[in-house]
């Protein structure tokens, strides 16, 4: 990889990446250790987490009992960090003390909640649903980290004459919930550069996937999406972290071009 030195054995680049655990929660749960290695192996430098209890359904129950100082010793055994990690607003809303603690054991600098647990009938539930999130991020500010908001392709419809994004970001506190995109919504034909520069200094991450033109998932690199462009305006978004998400074949050849590409 470009830039690369070897510093106390672990690799260091000059533009660390990321990658989000949920699309591999199968390997992850397997062997959670082997499976960071094998990341890092590819060119990873941290990961995002899922919350174990809060997504024991979706494949991280054998991860439930693992305490978050040992997940962490793994990571960091394999050369990489995980700044960032996933919690559902549920249980940031009724668990926050047991949230919180799993947060300082994996040594998080982000919370992040995958979605606002809305109805989503009117604007004005998302509006109230974007309070709730205010105020459980000055909590988060609090105890030292700061909170992101994570899209899916709901955002990006109209309701009730608005898009449901542009209400969100109205909504929401800038100071105290930063954004995740996930580039996933080029899809539906929006671009994150342009929300990055819509509204500068209000992201904290991305989730980053490719697509063709008859939307089928590619490596980084190999889609639609212009990269170049994206990193750039990701600077004016005010992005710390990117996290590929896609499913596990893609991720040796997109970490390889992200490097290539920002190195």
């Amino acid at each position: 990889l470009p830039d690369m030195l070897k510093v106390n054995g672990i690799a260091k680049v000059k533009h660390p990446i990321g990658f989000q655990t949920f699309p591999i929660r199968d390997m992850v749960s397997k062997d959670f250790s082997c499976t960071m290695k094998t990341m890092a192996g590819m060119g990873y430098q941290y990961t995002e987490m899922c919350y174990p209890k809060g997504y024991a359904g979706a494949g991280f129950a054998p991860l439930v009992d693992v305490k978050a100082a040992d997940l962490r010793k793994m990571i960091e055994d394999a050369g990489m960090k995980c700044p960032s990690c996933h919690f559902g607003m549920g249980n940031l809303k009724n668990n926050f003390g047991e949230c919180i603690d799993f947060a300082h054991g994996l040594g998080l600098t982000q919370i992040v909640t995958p979605g606002l647990e809305t109805p989503g009938k009117t604007i004005a539930d998302f509006k109230q649903a974007c309070g709730e999130l205010n105020t459980i991020a000055a909590k988060i500010k609090g105890e030292g980290m700061a909170t992101g908001l994570h899209n899916h392709e709901g955002e990006f419809k109209m309701l009730d004459g608005e898009l449901i994004y542009d209400a969100i970001m109205g909504a929401l506190d800038g100071g105290l919930v930063k954004m995740q995109f996930q580039t996933e919504v080029i899809k539906l034909g929006y671009k994150a550069s342009d929300y990055f520069k819509k509204y500068p200094g209000r992201f904290i991450s991305a989730h980053l996937s490719d697509w063709t033109a008859d939307k089928k998932q590619v490596p980084v690199g190999q889609g639609v999406i212009d990269w170049k462009e994206f990193f750039a305006a990701a600077k004016t978004g005010g992005v710390k972290n990117f996290f590929v998400e896609m499913d596990f074949d893609t991720y040796k050849d997109s970490a390889a071009y992200i490097h290539g590409l920002l190195g």
